[in-house]
């Protein structure tokens, strides 16, 4: 499998190239988004793992151009700590998946592996629980016929509640995850947002549900 790796940071992108060449991955990397355009035209590529936040050009303007151009090659963003919105506009654009800084190589080879398994195919994920999926497209909740809009807050937060379906996760993890390590936000922000998204799974009425265990964490399941 060949990939193009595009991220500016000199050491990091050293450290990614050597884990997936270990890993039997053909890598191709660039340090700016023009070039990353530039070999993701020319070259045939299985997947892209794209810097969000690279000099010339950034990856949401590169992904877009790609996408607008009928490109079908899985791309996998990069995001720094806290980039909400860009998560969003990544996922709108038509990223596959994004993860954060920092990460656990392990994950990142997790990740590469789940977009190369969806090969030509670049519409994000749709996460389900129950009769309830989440759109990355739209960024909304549907279920039963029904559809409803989330903010960009509530979207990160329903998809990391997706992503660990049974695992109950605490505020902290949820803060560190959704608003980022370096965030003024509090446990009590965390608790507003289950609220608001507690009530729109009500709203469905799928039977699914966000339960609280007091002092452990937050957990999203089918309701018996």
């Amino acid at each position: 499998m060949r990939l193009l790796l595009a991220e500016d940071e000199a050491a990091m992108s050293e450290a990614l190239k050597d884990i997936l060449i270990y890993h039997k991955y053909q890598v191709d990397t660039v340090d700016n988004g023009e070039d990353a355009l530039a070999y993701a035209q020319v070259g045939e590529y299985d997947g892209i793992i794209l810097d969000i936040m690279m000099p010339k050009m950034d990856g949401l303007q590169v992904l877009s151009v790609l996408r607008g151009r009928g490109s079908r090659t899985p791309v996998l963003l990069l995001t720094a700590r806290g980039e909400v919105e860009e998560r969003i506009r990544g996922l709108d654009a038509g990223a596959d998946d994004y993860l954060t800084k920092p990460f656990a190589m392990g994950e990142l080879l997790a990740r590469v592996r789940a977009m190369l398994r969806r090969g030509v195919e670049y519409t994000p994920e749709i996460l389900r629980c129950g009769e309830v999926s989440l759109d990355p497209g739209s960024c909304e909740l549907i279920g039963c016929g029904r559809s409803i809009p989330l903010s960009r807050m509530e979207y990160l937060l329903m998809e990391l509640l997706m992503m660990n379906q049974g695992t109950y996760l605490s505020a902290e993890v949820i803060l560190s995850k959704v608003w980022g390590y370096d965030s003024d936000a509090e446990p009590g922000n965390v608790w507003v947002y289950i609220s608001y998204l507690r009530k729109k799974l009500t709203e469905l009425g799928c039977g699914v549900g966000i339960k609280v265990k007091r002092g452990i964490g937050y957990t999203l399941e089918v309701l018996s």
